[in-house]
């Protein structure tokens, strides 16, 4: 368990899951955490790296950082976003090994499993198949940083620890039009098209892949969870267990934007992964189950949109 005042360092205390850690442990009274920004500590850099853990001697660390993006993202910066995330979790890992860190959590995403898994997605079925294309180069270097974990701690005898959340949405998203995720693309297509009387929006695909979300303050509770009462070198499923189409999913942000007009569908754009729901018993079985129902997420989400103008890049 770790203390009150134990030395905390959250990487990617910016981003929407970091900056969700933050306030998860602001709110459970932990007083002692530590951040940087990237302007302050480039962590593709080792060097730099190495010397913030020699200086700072975090106890625990919550590995956040990642460069993220959709599949315009993904397909369009296939070498960048391995690259980038390949090196600065083996920064932090590394690091974080060498100086001494009593426990390290690192944050992946569920696009590590296989695209044709059997659903719900056992943590079992990692590498049990071939990857989605759309985002496979952002699918091999997380799988490298949760295998690096298992691999410290089969080596060396570490406590790093791995969970691998499924799509997340909530306070802090991107709302950028081309380089976000399906939901908040979704809430600034929709919000734009009511703000502008159109009488129409046009979304990617055919709307029949099934995808499960997870309010990211959820997960942040989930990790602070994990931290305090989980050891192993398997990987965390994060998740609902629970999955809707994006048909149901562009409707019910149209309900909560209030959006009345007609949801067209481009189907010469990809679809993507047919199915990823995840299975969640695992999470379940250690005492933890989500809170936040998915119109109530959502309703909080765009709150957030109206309220950020500048991260929503109106």
């Amino acid at each position: 368990m770790m203390e009150e005042n134990a030395k905390i360092y959250v990487a990617g205390h910016r981003g929407m899951v970091g900056s969700a850690i933050v306030r998860e442990l602001e709110k459970q009274g932990y007083n002692n955490i530590i951040t940087r920004t990237h302007t302050e500590l480039d962590l593709c850099r080792q060097d730099a790296v190495e010397k913030f853990f020699e200086a700072e001697k975090p106890e625990y660390v919550f590995l956040a950082a990642a460069k993220v993006g959709g599949i315009i993202a993904n397909e369009s910066a296939l070498a960048d976003f391995m690259y980038d995330n390949m090196i600065l979790e083996m920064n932090v890992i590394n690091s974080a090994w060498k100086s001494g860190c009593k426990k390290l959590e690192f944050l992946g995403s569920s696009c590590i499993y296989p695209r044709m898994a059997p659903q719900p997605m056992k943590e079992s079925y990692l590498l049990t198949g071939e990857l989605e294309k759309t985002n496979e180069a952002y699918a091999l270097a997380k799988i490298s940083g949760l295998k690096y974990c298992e691999f410290l701690n089969r080596q060396y005898g570490t406590d790093f620890i791995s969970v691998m959340p499924t799509n997340l949405y909530g306070p802090n998203d991107n709302y950028h039009p081309t380089h976000s995720h399906v939901l908040p693309a979704l809430i600034r297509r929709i919000h734009e098209a009511k703000e502008n009387g159109l009488g129409s929006v046009t979304c990617w695909g055919d709307g029949s892949p099934l995808r499960e979300f997870l309010y990211v303050d959820d997960l942040a509770n989930l990790c602070v969870f994990l931290m305090n009462n989980y050891s192993g070198n398997e990987t965390v499923n994060a998740g609902t267990g629970k999955e809707l189409s994006i048909k149901e999913l562009t409707e019910l942000v149209a309900k909560v934007i209030g959006y009345t007009g007609e949801i067209l569908w481009d189907t010469s754009k990809p679809n993507g992964t047919p199915r990823k729901l995840l299975d969640v018993s695992k999470a379940e079985d250690l005492g933890w189950t989500y809170k936040t129902e998915l119109e109530d997420g959502i309703k909080l989400s765009y709150e957030d949109f109206l309220n950020n103008p500048t991260r929503a890049g109106r």
